[in-house]
């Protein structure tokens, strides 16, 4: 089958980072599968790992042996590695979770009773926002240097959330170093006396002078968000938006949306227009909404929100899913946190940012956007096939969404009869009624 060429896709141009050919791309799919390649980077590193983390946890275990990251980073540094974590700090403003790793005194007598000797500096976003990005970046500045970026955190309530992750080889891994090095350099507790652990304040990196060579087929752009409210007017940077933006408003055919979020206005408006002009438009979400989402849906004031929503429901050619998975001998919702987007085939961003208010007005994030047709159709045949149960590989991406949309339907029908025989994992959801009190339960037997 002829690969769509998808340089009708603009890239961005508010970023400072510019669309680069030249990378080796691939894409993971679930925390085991992630973190299995993650951990034989680390393990395979020579000169640096470096990580950003938003949130984390102790029982957080990588999974061949299985064993605590903090193991595999503290034998990194034992044999000269340079291990450096950047962790968001959260403000008081932010509600308590057991899965921040925000540099308490509890936790900086975890890391002395450990002995564990990689440098940690923390950072703030500004008030309940948080420093969301999930990258890692491994032998920086080396020829064997690659990155990573997705939606994964570590915790091990994440490794069992469907999830995305891609590894960039080649330029684009300079930029995701870049950003890296800004944040170290920048970050708001460097100067702080409990803000760094084995290091302080005079503790700087080096920005690159060159991008990494090519070393592959894809073009790849590094896209950012940089709020204002934490940020200074030069840094400020809505590149992923407008990536979004700019890719549903090139869709020739179809979109294929996993997001832990319904989209915000700002982004449904250009679904709504794709789909007027026929494009076929799956958004994969949690079946089962974060409870701030379902206040917000019975809160006539935060109406707009699911504006968008409810007026995609009403075109046949729009389809709202969500993921049941198998436990214990009963299927059960499942939840979706990968944060992606594929465009006709052609096209694919992963990353961090979920469309919800939060990402879009305040977090810090990163994705990657990858023009490479093998990546994109890859990645769409390995989902659907996860998530129908079929392999879609002799099909084009319409068809397979069009099947996408009648497994999905069918699977619906199944479970408001309580028919047991289900295709698949993914079930068709009810604009209309998602997020409200009278919707999916949590047991779908």
């Amino acid at each position: 089958m002829t690969a769509v060429d998808g340089s009708y896709i603009p890239g961005t141009t508010s970023g400072p980072y510019p669309a680069r050919p030249g990378n080796r791309v691939r894409a993971f799919i679930d925390g085991p599968h992630i973190m299995r390649r993650i951990g034989e980077a680390i393990a395979n590193a020579r000169h640096s790992v470096w990580l950003t983390v938003a949130f984390y946890s102790d029982d957080f275990l990588l999974p061949d042996g299985p064993e605590p990251l903090f193991d595999a980073l503290d034998r990194a540094v034992a044999r000269g590695v340079d291990v450096r974590l950047l962790v968001w700090r959260p403000n008081p403003e932010t509600a308590p979770s057991p899965r921040m790793f925000g540099g308490s005194a509890e936790q900086r007598a975890l890391l002395a009773k450990r002995g564990s000797r990689f440098k940690i500096r923390w950072d703030r976003a500004a008030t309940v926002f948080c420093q969301h990005q999930k990258s890692w970046v491994i032998d920086a500045g080396q020829p064997s240097e690659t990155s990573f970026v997705g939606g994964l955190n570590l915790t091990s309530v994440a490794m069992r959330l469907h999830d995305v992750y891609v590894e960039v080889t080649g330029p684009s891994a300079t930029d995701m170093r870049h950003n890296f090095v800004e944040r170290w350099n920048e970050a708001s507790e460097r100067h702080a006396s409990d803000g760094n652990w084995m290091c302080d304040g005079s503790d700087e990196l080096t920005y690159a002078d060159r991008a990494g060579e090519p070393c592959g087929p894809s073009t790849v752009q590094i896209q950012r968000m940089l709020d204002s409210s934490r940020y200074v007017a030069a840094r400020v940077e809505r590149s992923i938006l407008e990536q979004y933006q700019c890719a549903i408003d090139a869709a020739r055919r179809t979109i294929y949306v996993q997001n832990q979020a319904i989209p915000m206005p700002e982004v449904a408006r250009h679904l709504l227009a794709a789909v007027e002009r026929g494009v076929d438009v799956i958004m994969l979400v949690p079946a089962i909404a974060e409870p701030y989402v379902y206040d917000a849906r019975h809160d006539p004031q935060q109406a707009a929100r699911f504006w968008g929503i409810e007026a995609l429901g009403r075109h046949e050619n729009f389809t709202l899913a969500g993921l049941a998975e198998h436990h214990a001998g009963t299927r059960r919702v499942a939840y979706v946190h990968a944060k992606m987007m594929l465009v006709d085939d052609a096209w694919a961003t992963v990353g961090s940012c979920n469309l919800h208010p939060f990402s879009l007005a305040g977090h810090t994030e990163m994705n990657a956007s990858i023009w490479d047709a093998a990546v994109a159709r890859d990645l769409r045949c390995r989902l659907f096939t996860q998530h129908l149960g079929v392999d879609t590989a002799s099909l084009d991406d319409q068809a397979a969404l069009r099947q996408f949309r009648d497994i999905a339907r069918g699977n619906r029908r199944r479970l408001e009869s309580r028919a047991p025989d289900w295709q698949g994992l993914a079930f068709a959801l009810s604009p209309e009624t998602y997020a409200r009190k009278s919707g999916v339960k949590p047991d779908l037997t």
